[in-house]
């Protein structure tokens, strides 16, 4: 089970990064263990799976098409499982059918693969570097694109930022081949709408995956992964490691303009996803994130050949313009999440999975205390990959971390994929519930847990 990393075949076609081939329902499934019967909704995960063989040498994992899998619980029960592809031109033409409802601002043949979430009332799939969400329904079937009910101007992001108080959603959005000095600031209102944009210049078109978001600030990441014209005209992957463009924060005063914000230069690196940020009460901005030395420099076709991320704390200091870096975790971690309802404020309380080149030592599930330096690890067992963990909290909820983690579990030598519920609180527990799935579920990126 051990990976070969840049070499022949291309290692994010192979095991259980390969895609399925059917769509499937099932329903009533078996559970070993006991659901909580509060949890009354579905966990839903989207992730590449390409509906055409792809090139070997070309395929880089960002690039396949979407699809959502879903499992839907009710009283204690798994009432079913779906796996749908999320619609898309691309989709639509394999299909032979008419293309998906909706704007394409900017004529994409490609859909939604990187996140889906619940807001506004609505089920959005969401995709960076310029796609429109495309709306889901309750069984995941594709409605059609939504720009946010008309409002959005452009591109969109993957991983917009939520603020609990506001309830709006905040992100920045890059669209590599329409814009090539700028990105877009935009804020979604709570009713579903686009509240505001703002153009940020910027020197190149660097990929700006994700972003964090203060009470105070909308912290831009402007990074060394920029954009190659010559693989771009190669009908390539067009972004890789690009040293000599530095590294940078910006620091953009919520209601700001470009001109006022703060840029920090921070050390070489790229950063796909930040846990959470917040001011702290000496004016600083306290950032966690998982921090790579490199990406896309010998491995051109995915994120884990060149170096696995760490778990860092920065704090940057809006006076003098400088940061301080701490390192939380050296063992890697990816896939950060926190409980929600701590966005923007100082939280303890986050979790992580550790990958590893070698899928037979198995992916555990990581708890951080932010404050105390302690570590849980939840132990799935050799050959078992864990995907990201969602938090959901109990409803009799009376501490920060009193919640449940729902995931997707991979067993690669069984060649399977299990629903797992665990206990924030306590790891020794073990599964709290575990729900055999009726087929494999590939590895994949982003989900969340949509309550009903």
């Amino acid at each position: 089970m051990g990976l070969l990393w840049n070499k022949k075949p291309n290692i994010y076609l192979g095991g259980n990064f390969s895609p399925v081939t059917e769509e499937i329902t099932a329903e009533n499934l078996p559970v070993v263990g006991e659901l909580p019967r509060e949890l009354n909704g579905r966990y839903v995960r989207n992730g590449p799976n390409p509906i055409t063989p792809p090139n070997n040498r070309t395929y880089h994992w960002f690039i396949g098409d979407g699809m959502v899998h879903g499992i839907r619980l009710k009283d204690g029960r798994a009432e079913w499982y779906r796996n749908r592809y999320v619609g898309s031109k691309q989709v639509s033409k394999h299909r032979g059918i008419a293309d998906i409802t909706g704007p394409n601002w900017n004529n994409s043949p490609h859909g939604p693969n990187t996140n889906v979430a619940g807001f506004a009332g609505t089920i959005w799939a969401t995709v960076e570097a310029g796609g429109c969400p495309v709306e889901l329904n309750y069984e995941l079937e594709t409605l059609g694109r939504n720009d946010f009910f008309g409002t959005l101007p452009g591109a969109f992001s993957a991983h917009p930022k939520y603020d609990p108080k506001t309830q709006e959603l905040h992100a920045m959005v890059y669209a590599w081949a329409e814009w090539r000095d700028h990105i877009q600031y935009v804020v979604v209102g709570a009713d579903g709408k686009v509240r505001s944009t703002l153009d940020i210049p910027l020197p190149g078109m660097s990929m700006v995956h994700d972003m964090s978001l203060t009470d105070r600030f909308a912290v831009v990441y402007d990074q060394p992964v920029t954009v190659s014209l010559k693989r771009a005209v190669a009908h390539l992957f067009p972004f890789c490691w690009d040293p000599d463009y530095g590294n940078r924060v910006g620091l953009l005063p919520r209601d700001g303009a470009p001109e006022d914000i703060i840029w920090i230069d921070v050390p070489l690196g790229y950063s796909y996803h930040p846990m959470n940020a917040f001011d702290d009460a000496n004016g600083n901005v306290v950032i966690d994130l998982c921090v790579y030395e490199r990406m896309f420099d010998q491995d051109k076709n995915g994120p884990f050949g060149d170096s696995l991320a760490r778990l860092e704390r920065w704090t940057l200091n809006p006076t003098t313009a400088t940061v301080s870096i701490q390192i939380v975790d050296e063992r890697p971690n990816e896939f950060p999440r926190h409980r929600d309802s701590m966005s923007t404020r100082a939280y303890r309380f986050g979790y992580t999975v550790s990958p590893s080149r070698d899928l037979a030592t198995g992916w555990p599930t990581i708890k951080h205390n932010l404050d105390t330096g302690e570590r849980w690890g939840f132990d799935h067992g050799p050959g078992r990959a864990a995907g990201e963990a969602v938090f959901v909290e109990k409803e009799d909820a009376s501490a920060e971390d009193d919640g449940w983690l729902l995931t997707f579990v991979h067993d690669l030598k069984a060649e399977s994929t299990e629903f797992v519920v665990m206990d924030a609180v306590d790891f020794d527990r073990g599964y709290v519930a575990k729900v055999a799935l009726p087929q494999r579920v590939p590895f994949g990126f982003h989900g969340n847990w949509i309550g009903d």
